[in-house]
């Protein structure tokens, strides 16, 4: 072999195998030579390196899991003797890189192969990002040594300038793994290498420091909890301490809930519930969730009113006089709560208040367009008999655990709003005002519809069991009144639960008592106004309620009240209007403009829509209450299009039917009703409804349809005067229909004087009230016929005749 500092690169060396580890150039290691494998390799060297100059040179070669690396690293044998622990052993520094190439002869019994020493380019002088590479390097490999307090080593790593020798460096780093290693003894070039070992350093050093954060947190938290404990420890001590010193059982009373739980005023079963709550909780650590879960129960528990009651008023004349003093008209309903207390009092005369188990509470559902009262009826009610109110909004509600609670596992449980409502009435027997029952939905979290079929069931709420109290609550004294604008909106199950009672909107008459006794006063003071300084007459309110407004309830009509007292108090402070001053019907035009709802009636002839054949006007009930509703008809020109029959105005599927029936019975009947029906035949038939962005349907328009479509074919108008609700067959017949009160109504909004219902209706008449019928000419009708002869305007002229009273089965009724 040639000298150490010749200038070869062909090489023939012994292997000395290195299992899992790796040398890199620049490292001196110490080796055992207790190893077969190494006492081969070295003896082997030295065998070689009698016959030529230098020391004894191997090649280390990583062998991973029995295989053998591609590079290898020349060593030289620097010393020979014993290891710090008595075994023989060699002192061998890498010296150059060497691909490894085929297998050799050689002396002694190491395996000799041929190698190839790796050239190393660096280039001189280093480029500027070599440079910072460099620097970069340095400044991870301080920082890493500093953390460990090597700083002599810091000081070594700081004289090396070259880059090759930087790099070979990082194979002292204990944290780089067999594979890392072995990466940067295979890559050959000086800079790739630099930065593979300056990505490694970099990665190590993250990682360090996200191991230090955590490690860092997790003390902390355990020395916050041994804190914890310990405080706690010597509080407890220090409370008993100063207890046994005064000598009194105050402080412990409030903070012991067992003491708390035994003095309070609980039914049995709920004591033994929160008794037993109570030793979980002596038997639970500080430290434990459930404590805290334990505690906000037994804290509920205990803030119920689960013995209070408030006395009914049993002065009946006097609660009569509250619900007519605070709500005009809305008879059915104060009738409804004067009977209850006057059977509440007859029944605590008799004893029998309790009944298996049972009190005699109420469940009433008020059902009635917007703006009747509904809402306000609810503490008109408990004013009336003694009782403390609670409201509960449903609108909205979509989760069952809103009715029936959580479950205490849920971080943040809470009890039900029926039990939080009577939490917060403060008594056992209030009125809980169910708000907008109809606007309950349901969707994954359950349906809070079903859970309050429980709540309203007189047969079951006193036995109503919350899923967050899991004990029995007494449901069955509460009065409950539920609120909804459309009762179809009402499951079945539950609607048959309570009783209905129908508000069915206001006349013109309570409507005017409403305003002058309850709207103004309150709007006057919301103004800033005195009842002396602005006055609103009688007429002007008719006209707001008749002209301005067409509602069931009184909301709207409120809001012209209140924009009527705004422009007198800004006109009063920009000195254009002295004060007194009163509002009658000839100042509402310039105050606040024209009329927005004119009579059909009051319009020229020529701008009403009935004067034209093929328009009638019906009467609809709507979440709104009742409304009136136009039907149009025309018939297409036999050379536009082929015949048949066209719906528009977004109808439901039994509107569409009650067209298809009113148009089979005129081609049937056509003829004896002496109407051109060849027409339907060859032309198409087109039927309107207006207001094309509101959906419609139900069966009572079947009337009107007929009619309109027989004023098409007849050339006679329909009376403007004259409208008309009930379902038609297909022989003619007229049948019953609902919501005629609401419709009647409606009428008389609308200025209509006669209006057309079904004889089997005739019963629902007694609903609509006395000032209402006087101002309304209502005809009961049993078939088409007499609805055409009523309606229709005779062909020959324009006018409007009378209504032939004596005609065949026809019941007029004032």
């Amino acid at each position: 072999m040639a000298a150490e500092s010749a200038p070869f690169t062909s090489l023939t060396l012994p292997v000395l195998p290195l299992d899992d580890e790796v040398v890199l150039p620049g490292m001196v290691v110490p080796l055992d030579l207790s190893d077969t494998e190494v006492r081969a390799a070295v003896e082997a060297a030295q065998a070689a390196a009698r016959s030529e100059p230098g020391k004894p040179r191997v090649l280390l070669v990583p062998r991973i899991e029995g295989t053998y690396a591609k590079t290898g690293v020349l060593g030289t044998v620097e010393q020979v003797g014993r290891l710090a622990d008595g075994d023989p052993g060699a002192l061998i520094r890498g010296r150059d890189r060497v691909r490894i190439g085929a297998g050799t002869t050689g002396p002694g019994a190491a395996l000799w192969v041929e190698g190839t020493r790796i050239e190393e380019n660096v280039p001189d002088p280093l480029p500027g990002q070599v440079t910072e590479l460099v620097k970069e390097y340095k400044a991870l490999a301080t920082a890493w040594l500093r953390k460990r307090g090597a700083w002599q080593v810091v000081d070594r790593v700081q004289a090396i300038d070259d880059v090759s020798a930087l790099a070979d460096n990082s194979g002292y780093s204990p944290f780089l793994t067999t594979e890392q290693k072995v990466e940067l003894l295979e890559t050959s070039d000086p800079v790739a290498r630099l930065k593979l070992a300056t990505q490694q350093l970099r990665d190590h050093l993250a990682e360090q420091e996200v191991a230090e954060t955590i490690a860092k947190d997790v003390q902390e938290g355990v020395d916050k909890q041994q804190r914890e404990f310990l405080l706690r420890r010597q509080l407890e001590a220090v409370r008993k301490e100063l207890r046994e010193l005064n000598g009194d059982k105050d402080g412990e009373e409030s903070d012991d809930y067992r003491a708390r739980v035994e003095a309070a005023d609980l039914p049995e079963k709920v004591r033994e519930a929160a008794l037993k709550e109570v030793d979980k909780l002596e038997r639970a650590s500080d430290q434990s969730p459930e404590g805290s879960w334990i505690r906000t129960w037994l804290d509920t528990v205990l803030e119920m009113p689960w013995n209070e009651r408030t006395e009914d008023a049993y002065d009946i004349q006097g609660a009569k006089a509250i619900l007519d003093a605070e709500h005009a008209g809305l008879q059915d309903v104060k009738e409804r709560i004067t009977e209850y207390l006057a059977v509440r009092k007859r029944r605590s005369e008799r004893g029998l208040g309790v009944i298996g188990g049972r009190r005699g509470g109420a469940v009433l559902a008020l059902v009635g367009p917007p703006g009747v009262g509904k809402t306000s009826l609810g503490e008109s009610v408990a004013h009336a008999m003694g009782r403390k109110f609670v409201r509960v909004a449903l609108g909205g509600v979509r989760d069952e655990a809103e009715i029936r609670g959580h479950r205490r596992t849920y971080v943040g449980a809470l009890p039900g709003r029926i039990v939080r409502a009577i939490k917060e009435a403060g008594s056992m027997n209030p009125v809980v005002l169910l708000d907008e029952i109809d606007k309950v939905g349901s969707d994954f979290r359950g349906d809070p519809a079903a859970a309050l079929l429980e709540v309203l069931d007189p047969a079951q709420n006193h036995t109503f069991r919350d899923h967050y109290l899991e004990v029995e609550l007494d449901l069955s004294d509460v009065v409950f009144l539920a609120t909804a604008n459309v009762l179809e909106a009402i499951p079945e199950a539950l609607a048959d639960r309570m009783e209905i009672v129908r508000l069915d909107g206001y006349t013109e008459d309570e409507k005017i008592v409403i305003a002058r006794d309850h709207l103004l006063p309150r709007q006057l003071e919301r103004a800033g106004l005195d009842k002396d300084e602005v006055t609103i007459d009688e007429s002007a309110l008719r006209k707001l309620a008749g002209e301005y407004t067409r509602e069931a309830g009184v909301r709207t009509l409120e809001r012209s009240i209140a924009r009527l007292l705004r422009k007198v108090a800004a006109q009063h402070e920009l000195g254009e209007r002295e004060l007194p001053f009163t509002i009658t019907d000839a100042d509402l035009r310039g105050l606040i403009g024209r009329p927005h709802h004119v009579p059909e009636s009051a319009q020229d002839p020529a701008e009403r829509r009935t004067s034209v054949p093929g328009v009638a006007t019906g009467l609809a009930v709507t979440g709104a209450g009742g409304d009136v509703l136009y039907v149009e008809a025309s018939l297409a020109d036999p050379e536009t299009g082929a015949a048949g029959l066209t719906l528009t105005g977004q109808l439901g599927d039994v509107m569409k039917e009650s067209a298809q029936i009113a148009l089979s019975f005129l081609r049937s009947h056509g003829a004896e009703l002496e109407l051109p029906v060849g027409d339907l035949k060859d032309r198409g038939v087109h039927i309107h409804f207006p207001a094309g962005a509101v959906p419609k349907d139900g069966p009572s328009a079947g009337i009107t349809m007929t009619t309109a479509l027989a004023s098409l074919l007849s050339g006679r108008l329909v009376r403007t005067d004259v409208a008309m609700t009930g379902e038609v067959s297909l022989t003619g017949r007229v049948l019953p229909i609902g919501g005629v009160k609401q419709k009647l109504l409606a009428a008389h909004r609308a200025g209509v004087t006669t209006v057309i219902i079904p004889k089997r209706n005739e019963p629902d008449l007694d609903d609509v009230p006395a000032e209402v019928l006087d101002k309304l000419d209502v005809h009961t009708v049993t078939d088409v016929r007499q609805v055409l002869e009523l309606a229709l305007a005779p062909a020959t002229s324009g006018a409007e005749p009378e209504v032939p009273v004596a005609a065949v089965g026809v019941s007029p009724r004032r």
